[in-house]
């Protein structure tokens, strides 16, 4: 990868450079910038430049946005409590509550 610094400012990196690095297609980069989650930094000719600081950004939140959202009263594992009963199987007998014991 050949980083471009342009008077003085972070070096920057094309839109295929800044693919490979976090393991995407170009166009996906592209669509990045079509979705406004990536804003390019500079331009050599037509071609756009982009600060990896800023690519590592709109990764981890495309990531982020991907992730399936927990389920209804499930811990997501991140500590934080949502006020709900966990109704996980292991926790307690609202996972099941047609299995409820009566006696």
């Amino acid at each position: 990868m050949q980083a471009v610094d342009l008077a003085g400012t972070r070096a920057l990196v094309t839109a295929g450079e800044a693919a490979a690095e976090v393991r995407v297609v170009p166009a996906t980069i592209r669509k990045w910038v079509q979705l406004g989650h990536l804003a390019p930094a500079g331009k050599r000719g037509r071609e756009h430049l982009f600060r990896l600081e800023d690519v590592f950004r709109a990764e981890r939140a495309a990531h982020h946005r991907l992730e399936p959202a927990p389920a209804d009263g499930v811990d997501a594992g991140d500590g934080v409590s949502d006020g709900r009963p966990d109704r996980t199987p292991h926790s307690n007998k609202l996972a099941n509550p047609a299995r409820v014991d009566h006696t």
